[in-house]
C-alpha cells in the first residue's frame, strides 16, 4: 500500500502531462486526426475558432502545464490552471459530444488525485483567516520601509 501511495501520484502527474502536452500540440500542429464531433460540438468547436484567440490560448496553457506537471515544477500551479480546462472537457464530453466521455473523466480523476496528493498547497487557499506569518511579514515591511523613510 506504502508503495502505491508513492507511485500513483508520480503516474497520475505523467499521465495527465503526457494528455495535455500532445493534445495541447495537436491542437495547434495537427499531427494526429481527431475524431470528428457530433454537430453540436461542431458549431461550439467552430465558434472558439472563430474567435481567433481561443484556440490557440488553451492549447498554449495545456503545453504549458503539460510541460510543467512532466517536469515536476509547480505542479499545484500547473494543476490550477489546467482546473478550468478539465471543467470544460468534462463539460463538453457530457453535453455536446458524448463519444470521448471516458477519456474525459480519466483526466478528471488524474487530475483530481493529483490535486489530492497536492492538497497542501492549496490550504491556505481554503481558509478564512489571513495566515498570522503572512501579516507578520507585513507588518515588518511596512516597519522597514517607514525606518527608510525617516533616514
Amino acid at each position: 500500500m506504502e508503495r502505491f501511495q508513492r507511485i500513483a501520484p508520480i503516474t497520475a502527474r505523467i499521465m495527465l502531462g503526457l494528455i495535455f502536452t500532445v493534445f495541447g500540440l495537436n491542437g495547434l500542429l495537427h499531427f494526429a486526426p481527431t475524431p470528428a464531433p457530433t454537430p453540436a460540438g461542431a458549431a461550439f468547436l467552430g465558434a472558439m475558432a472563430a474567435s481567433h484567440y481561443l484556440i490557440p490560448l488553451i492549447k498554449g496553457t495545456e503545453i504549458i502545464a503539460g510541460i510543467m506537471l512532466l517536469g515536476n515544477r509547480f505542479v499545484a500551479f500547473a494543476l490550477v490552471l489546467l482546473a478550468p480546462i478539465v471543467v470544460n472537457i468534462v463539460a463538453f464530453h457530457s453535453y455536446l459530444d458524448p463519444g470521448g466521455r471516458p477519456v474525459a473523466f480519466t483526466v478528471l480523476t488524474l487530475g483530481l488525485g493529483l490535486a489530492w496528493n497536492q492538497r497542501a498547497a492549496y490550504r491556505s487557499l481554503f481558509t478564512s483567516e489571513p495566515s498570522k506569518q503572512r501579516a507578520q511579514v507585513v507588518v515588518d515591511e511596512a516597519v522597514a520601509r517607514k525606518q527608510m523613510a525617516l533616514t
